[in-house]
């Protein structure tokens, strides 16, 4: 097989370590981005929490940013004999730990910020890997079935790294060092267990000085439905990082409930269940049909009303309500927005590079999202202005979906 060829149909094996090593991608994302750090930088920066962790997070997403299509230039020019995706993949495990584990042991703002960029630099190491694989084993006919699973273990590992870190240990140094082993663990078993062939060097593109600026290049007109593709990814993902950064925070804040933390692991459950319910079968159903974009937009506006919800009924009911009802979207989403990105990439040589590309608008939002929603939340309406905001543009991003073309 080549990298140019149609693969063959896929295992339940093959899916499932897949699966696993997602889910270990997630949990090292999300238990320090939705508890450990939001309670080490309030620690450490008391009322100006907000300010601190809008900062934190965004330069860490900068680092994502740069790292992403980087990285997926050096997985494409890959030609070791243990294979361009899963030597990245290892690569960007360990260096993930080795992150972790700094951060277990910072206590100044500047040292949170090196460590959290290090973790950042580390997992979209290791996303661009696993992302790229899927393309290149995977036939088209598959990838909304194997998307829906790597999106039920994005659900999963955020799930289970708020519970790590809530109900199994309380800790921050003991969460962190938790996180980063269960991140190298997951992935162990996809790189010694699953085969990655070695791609000939005469169909790999070479990887020199100039590659790095290469990386982040593309022209949308040569690309149209690729730029589409990445502007609604964009949007729905500046919405998504708009609307979490603050959510600890919210519940504590503006919902008053009396245990922030459980509050918000109630809501990742109730969540999470909903996802499971659309995840797998919004991909299935848009392999046998065919079609993508009517999938992708429905979702997206299905997410705007959950977070419309937040922002009009700023209560402990409404915000389990708008929680099911998000996660009822973000389960098609998911699935079948990755297996239409899929569609739509401009070379197969360039694949993990391209994907890198793609990553930017899932990282740049952590960057914007909070220099919008920080005036928003302290100047501009407080929480319920800063859902709407939420809502509109998670609108605007599902309807530019029709400008794709080449994928029903």
């Amino acid at each position: 097989m080549t990298a140019y060829a149609e693969p063959p149909r896929v295992g339940g094996r093959w899916i499932a370590l897949l699966a696993l090593v997602n889910l270990g991608l997630w949990v090292g994302y999300y238990a320090p981005l939705q508890v450990l750090l939001p309670n080490q930088v309030e620690e450490v920066a008391g009322d100006d929490k907000t300010t601190a962790l809008g900062v934190i997070t965004g330069l860490g997403a900068l680092v994502a940013v740069l790292a992403g299509p980087i990285a997926g230039a050096l997985s494409d020019a890959t030609t070791a004999r243990t294979g361009r995706r899963h030597t990245w993949t290892a690569v960007g495990a360990l260096t993930g730990l080795a992150g972790l584990a700094l951060l277990s042991g910072r206590h100044t703002l500047l040292g949170l910020a090196l460590c959290w960029c290090l973790v950042q630099g580390g997992l979209n190491m290791l996303q661009a890997g696993i992302t790229a694989i899927v393309p290149d084993r995977t036939p088209v006919r598959q990838r909304g079935l194997v998307s829906g699973w790597v999106g039920l273990a994005q659900s999963f590992g955020v799930v289970l790294g708020v519970v790590l870190v809530t109900v199994v240990v309380t800790g921050t140094t003991s969460g962190y060092l938790l996180t980063g082993v269960l991140v190298v663990l997951a992935a162990a078993p996809f790189v010694l267990f699953t085969r990655d062939p070695a791609v000939p060097p005469e169909l790999a593109p070479r990887f020199t000085p100039r590659s790095v600026p290469a990386a982040f290049r593309f022209r949308p007109r040569d690309a149209p439905d690729f730029a589409w593709a990445w502007v609604t990814r964009f949007l729905v993902q500046l919405g998504n990082a708009m609307a979490t950064l603050y959510l600890l925070y919210f519940l504590r804040d503006r919902v008053h409930h009396p245990d922030a933390e459980q509050g918000l692991l109630v809501l990742v459950l109730v969540n999470t269940a909903a996802t499971l319910l659309t995840v797998v079968a919004g991909g299935v159903i848009s392999d046998r049909t065919g079609r993508r974009k009517p999938s992708v937009i429905i979702s997206g506006y299905v997410m705007a009303a959950a977070t419309a919800l937040l922002a009009l009924w700023p209560t402990w009911p409404g915000a389990i309500i708008a929680a099911g009802v998000l996660g009822l979207g973000f389960g098609v989403y998911l699935s079948v927005d990755q297996a239409l990105i899929t569609q739509v990439l401009p070379a197969a040589r360039d694949r993990a590079r391209d994907l890198g590309i793609i990553n930017i608008a899932n990282s740049a939002p952590q960057v914007l999202g909070p220099a919008l929603a920080f005036p928003i939340v302290a100047y501009l309406g407080g929480y319920p202005a800063l859902y709407l905001a939420v809502s509109v543009v998670t609108v605007l991003g599902s309807v530019l979906v029709t400008r794709i073309r080449s994928v029903p």
